[in-house]
């Protein structure tokens, strides 16, 4: 006959949040092991491609406030928000203005 488990839980229904999958024990008991939700972790922004941030753990919430500094963020400017390529193109696009407008002084100042 197989044994019976008891949920030692206030819920009975199976959502997403309350799963359980069951182990064997020593003393050839059974036991119900409740599972966590799985993580996909750190993203972009939506409007900036919504990728996976690499160098980032993936973390639930509750181990996330526990988890030290330097493994929710990268030691970079826009670190743990933007992927390297992204603070690149940042760079890049801001130096170019930069030297547009130097550029369009200096055209202003030879007409003159």
């Amino acid at each position: 006959m197989v044994q019976r488990l008891h949920l030692r839980n206030h819920s009975k229904f199976p959502t997403k949040s309350n799963k359980f999958v069951i182990k064997h024990i020593p003393g050839g008991k059974l036991h119900m092991q409740s599972i966590k939700k799985k993580v996909s972790g750190p993203r972009t922004p939506r409007y900036l491609g919504h990728q996976r941030l690499a160098g980032v753990k993936a973390l639930r919430p509750v181990d996330a406030t526990a988890a030290p500094k330097r493994r929710k963020t990268v030691s970079r400017a826009y670190g743990g928000v933007l992927t390297h390529t992204q603070v690149r193109e940042r760079v890049i696009r801001a130096f170019l203005i930069e030297e547009q407008k130097i550029v369009k002084r200096v055209l202003r100042k030879g007409k003159h």
